[in-house]
């Protein structure tokens, strides 16, 4: 393979988190900056909370204090943050909380209307900070004002549907952050085309960088394992086909 091998890819994406609900088990293990242990709970496949994915006290896993609905992941804001980031119409959101200003909530409050709801995350408080980027943001490297409390954030990459004005346009890009720089780079991936793929039954679920060889692999469910080329747009190989 070029420059990762396939153990190493597969565990590589293993970690990487996924969207709610179904990736909800590789949500980061989330400690407050007064050391207390967060839990995520998955609600099941039936019922009015049906595929709801909440955050709460280790100690007090049934009191909910953040909700995510479908397509949302969370991510660690050093030292002690938690960010969200989402599909919010026809922008990504990237939001920042501070677990320990989150206040319990009755799941009576989102049962039934939240899951097919527009509506991505669910607290009784705002985030401290919260921005969008538009997904028609074109190829290349934009500045953008990312807010000062995600700057502690190095790289955060993100998979996400776009806009494909053909059948061999792409149908897919990853929108990687620099919230540090107050950059952020959006590299289509040429290769995930409508021509080619089953866009919709077919997604990338998830990718990240391989910290040795710098080139970034990824899940596309339904299909398998990928390595991109160098340039982030291009597929280079399958590391690993799906059933």
């Amino acid at each position: 393979m070029s420059g990762i091998n396939a153990s190493r890819a597969r565990e590589i994406v293993a970690k990487t988190v996924g969207p709610a609900p179904w990736y909800w088990k590789t949500f980061p293990t989330l400690r407050s900056s007064a050391s207390q242990p967060f839990v995520w709970t998955h609600h099941g496949d039936q019922g009015p909370i049906a595929h709801l994915v909440t955050l709460g006290l280790e100690q007090e896993p049934d009191k909910a204090r953040l909700a995510l609905n479908t397509y949302c992941r969370p991510f660690l804001v050093p030292p002690h943050f938690l960010g969200i980031w989402c599909p919010e119409g026809r922008d990504l959101r990237l939001a920042c909380f501070d677990p320990e200003q989150l206040k319990a909530f009755d799941l009576a409050e989102v049962a039934g209307w939240f899951k097919p709801s527009s509506d991505r995350i669910y607290s009784t408080i705002p985030p401290m900070a919260d921005f969008e980027v538009p997904l028609t943001l074109g190829p290349g490297m934009h500045k953008i004002e990312a807010p000062a409390e995600l700057a502690t954030v190095d790289e955060l990459i993100v998979p996400t549907s776009y806009k494909a004005m053909s059948n061999d346009d792409p149908a897919f890009a990853l929108f990687v952050f620099y919230p540090q720089a107050g950059l952020v780079e959006v590299l289509p991936q040429k290769w995930f085309t409508s021509a080619q793929y089953r866009v919709g039954q077919q997604w990338i679920t998830r990718a990240a960088r391989d910290p040795e060889s710098h080139r970034i692999v990824g899940e596309c469910f339904g299909v398998g394992t990928f390595l991109l080329e160098e340039d982030g747009c291009r597929l280079a190989e399958w590391v690993e086909r799906g059933p």
